[in-house]
Order: C-alpha cells, then structure tokens, then sequence
C-alpha cells in the first residue's frame, strides 16, 4: 500500500511540474495555490458534468444505484483515510489489502440487502391482487 501512495504521489508531483512548466510556457505566472484553484476547480465541474448525467440516467431506473455509488465513495475515502492514519501512526499495517477487503466487505452485504429486497419484491408482486384484470358486468 505504502508502494501504491508513492506511485500515485510521483504521478502527480510529475503532472504538477508539468502544468507549472506549460503555464510558465504560455506566459502565465501562477501560484501553488492558483494552480490547485483552476485544476481542482476544473476536475470537480468535469466531474460534476459526468456524475450529474449518470445519476440523471440511474433516477429513471433506481435510487438504490445512487445510494450505493455515494456510499461505495464515502468508504473509498475512510478505508484509504485509515490505511494513511495506520501508516503515520504505526497501529496496524498499511496495506492495499485491506481496503480492497473492507471495501469487499460492503459488496458482499449489499448483495445480500439486494438478494432480501428482490425477494421481499418478488412474494408481494405474486401475492398482489391484479389490478389489471378488469370484470365486466352485463
């Protein structure tokens, strides 16, 4: 895990100067905290855009997608959030692992809460008066 932040930290530490050397390139002078205004600014719209138009899509469809992709990246954040706090403060072991278990975790309950929620569905549609047939009286 600890190999994975020093991977991801590299990354991006080579994209900053990258967009520093660009903007110094085209004229611009910016600031370290300039650079995070327009670049954060810029990711979050984009990804704004693109999560405000697939929930649009999954709200025709069901509100139990949205919920799961909401809590599916809170807990990214908090499972990583305690992998880093294991790492500074030495309790437990850093390890990529574990996320990807906690995070297993979750799927595998979820599954289950669907598997009940279809279940529960299916016994009340069967046992539902049907509404549909119509009698006619002569």
């Amino acid at each position: 895990m600890g190999e994975f932040i020093k991977l991801i930290v590299a990354i991006v530490n080579e994209l900053h100067d990258i967009v520093i050397a660009v903007m110094y390139g085209l004229g611009f002078s910016i600031t370290d905290k300039e650079l995070h205004f327009w670049v954060i600014g810029i990711m979050g719209m984009g990804g704004f855009v693109v999560v405000q138009f697939l929930f649009r899509l999954l709200s025709k469809w069901s509100i139990t997608a949205i919920s799961f992709i909401y809590t599916i990246t809170v807990l990214l954040v908090i499972v990583f959030a305690i992998e880093i706090q294991q790492k500074i403060t030495g309790r437990g072991n850093m390890e990529f692992a574990d996320a990807v278990v906690g995070l297993q975790g979750f799927v595998v309950l979820f599954l289950v809460y669907l598997t009940i929620r279809l279940l529960v569905m299916g016994v009340k549609k069967l046992h539902k008066p049907n509404s549909n047939k119509r009698t006619r009286s002569r």
